[in-house]
């Protein structure tokens, strides 16, 4: 049975998990980073929930392809932020193996979603 609400995807609740786990982080940075890497690292994770939601909402199955592959560049983007959060000290390596797990789920069920999608060849 194919989803009738973005909030039924679990693509969606599993990138949900994924802003919040960025929002406790973050509200631990060094308050200078307040308006810097703490508001891009937010900015970026809420992207990821946020087009799955409008791509599923489209009307057509290329519009939310489109959608879901700006999904999926948006979690390249946090996973690059998030190796310099770690760079800087901001977090430990432990905490960033965490996100990579999040991250690599949440990119695999990307994954399966846009390959659910995309139109099969037809045999004529």
């Amino acid at each position: 049975m194919a989803a009738r609400h973005y909030q039924e995807l679990i693509v969606w609740q599993k990138a949900m998990d994924l802003v919040v786990f960025i929002y406790q982080t973050t509200g631990c940075f060094p308050r200078e980073e307040q308006f810097g890497l703490t508001i891009q690292l937010r900015k970026v994770a809420i992207s990821i929930p946020s087009n799955i939601a409008e791509g599923q909402g489209r009307n057509t199955a290329g519009d939310f392809l489109h959608f879901l592959a700006v999904a999926r560049g948006s979690l390249q983007e946090l996973e690059t932020q998030i190796i310099l959060a770690e760079r800087l000290h901001y977090i430990t390596k432990d905490k960033r193996n965490e996100f990579f797990v999040l991250l690599s789920e949440v990119g695999r069920l990307i994954n399966g979603l846009s390959n659910s999608i995309t139109p099969k060849p037809t045999n004529n």
